[in-house]
């Protein structure tokens, strides 16, 4: 016998916006100090609280004879997943960084080893992370430059409030440094002993980048940037090069970038161009320059320019590929010697790959007649190998490495279905 379902109370609630008035009985619902129950659950309204659980049982007594069923649909969706699989290795000088999964578990392990040999370290095991808690997440994970310490930003109560811990990799033990209340974004510097990170304000929204300094108390912390929109985001990431650190915010039409030297973490960020309303921009970084997809008015399928590194006056912008109607510019990655764009025409996209030194450009060629493409970022500079991801209707998830000179190409990985 299914139990009745409950009845959610009513609480008169009026609210007039804009001269018109809006009559809720079930306002009551959102807790007015939803903010504090985001960092922690247990301060939920008892109300609340009863009512919701109430139709988790109701639910659960409905859906009851089901269980079967959702067992087998389990073990068939289960079936189709490669339990134990890996990630292709990413090379980082002398380590290659992964990430795989065991049979029978449910989070990754975080490895590496030396370049050219099997001799895996595992960095993080997510497992054992999660034992005990009813929830975990790990939103990122990041080593230092000289490969020393590992970063990784976690949530365990699903408030997607994340924490940064640092582990030294020398000795495997979890440094004192604990960055609470980010949103699972942060860049180590060049020093290898700061990390900039994104703090989320009381409404959850992205709203400052700090530095902080391994070993010092988080009091002492540098506020980099505070952005004072409402309506824009703020995330932190750095350059191909790994020269630069670079502040973006944002809202879903217009965009504003800020720059400081990696190897200087405390240094004053420089804007790259005031935000304008519904222009957006993305940079990269080569020698003395910056490469900046701009997309604005009439170029909105994108051009690139290039500017010298310094202040924001865009009269000093220098046109490298103008906009062209038709051809979609989904983003760029540079190499020392190579820019290669993901674009998109006649609804198809494709890799261009353009020589720097000589502007020879040529197209990386697919047979099928429908596919798609995506750019995967590494950490080294210095190469000519490109990695890039290949799926269509027919062909599943596969990940290339292309060289950039030879145009040979290499499968690394096809998804197992």
């Amino acid at each position: 016998m299914i139990p009745q379902p409950p009845v959610c109370p009513k609480h008169e609630h009026r609210e007039t916006l804009h001269g018109i008035t809006r009559v809720d009985p079930y306002h009551w619902l959102k807790d007015p100090h939803w903010q504090e129950v985001l960092r922690d659950p247990s301060k939920l309204d008892p109300e609340i609280r009863a009512h919701l659980e109430a139709e988790n049982a109701y639910t659960g007594a409905a859906l009851a004879h089901l269980e079967s069923l959702e067992k087998t649909l389990f073990q068939e969706l289960k079936g189709r997943i490669k339990e134990d699989d890996s990630s292709v290795p990413a090379r980082d000088g002398e380590y290659e960084y992964y990430r795989r999964f065991e049979t029978g578990a449910q989070y990754p392990l975080y490895c590496r080893r030396p370049t050219g040999s099997e001799d895996e370290s595992i960095l993080l095991d997510v497992n054992r992370l999660a034992e005990g808690k009813t929830f975990c997440q790990v939103a990122s994970v990041s080593h230092s430059r000289d490969h020393r310490y590992l970063a990784y930003a976690v949530d365990d109560k699903g408030s997607e409030f994340y924490t940064v811990h640092v582990v030294d990799l020398d000795t495997g033990e979890s440094l004192s440094d604990e960055l609470p209340h980010t949103a699972g974004n942060f860049v180590w510097a060049g020093d290898s002993s700061s990390i900039l990170y994104t703090i989320l304000d009381d409404n959850h929204r992205p709203q400052r980048i700090a530095c902080h300094r391994l070993g010092d108390p988080i009091e002492k912390d540098r506020l980099i940037y505070d952005e004072p929109d409402p309506g824009f985001f703020v995330h932190v990431d750095e350059t191909e090069s790994r020269e630069y650190l670079l502040i973006h915010a944002h809202d879903h039409t217009t965009s504003e970038i800020r720059w400081l030297p990696a190897k200087d973490p405390a240094a004053t960020p420089v804007l790259v161009a005031e935000r304008r309303a519904g222009v957006e921009y993305e940079i990269g970084h080569h020698d003395d320059r910056f490469f900046i997809l701009l997309r604005e008015g009439d170029a909105k399928d994108g051009a690139i320019t290039t500017a010298t590194i310094g202040g924001a006056d865009r009269s000093t912008w220098a046109p490298y590929l103008p906009h062209q109607p038709g051809r979609l510019i989904e983003g760029f990655l540079l190499f020392r010697d190579h820019l290669v764009r993901l674009e998109t025409v006649d609804a198809l996209p494709r890799l261009v790959v353009r020589k720097l030194s000589t502007g020879e450009e040529h197209t990386v060629a697919f047979d099928e007649e429908a596919y798609d493409l995506g750019l995967v970022p590494g950490y080294e500079f210095d190469t000519t190998t490109l990695r890039f991801t290949y799926s269509s209707m027919t062909t599943p998830h596969r990940v290339y490495d292309y060289d950039l000179e030879t145009r040979e190409r290499v499968l690394r990985k096809e998804q197992e279905v």
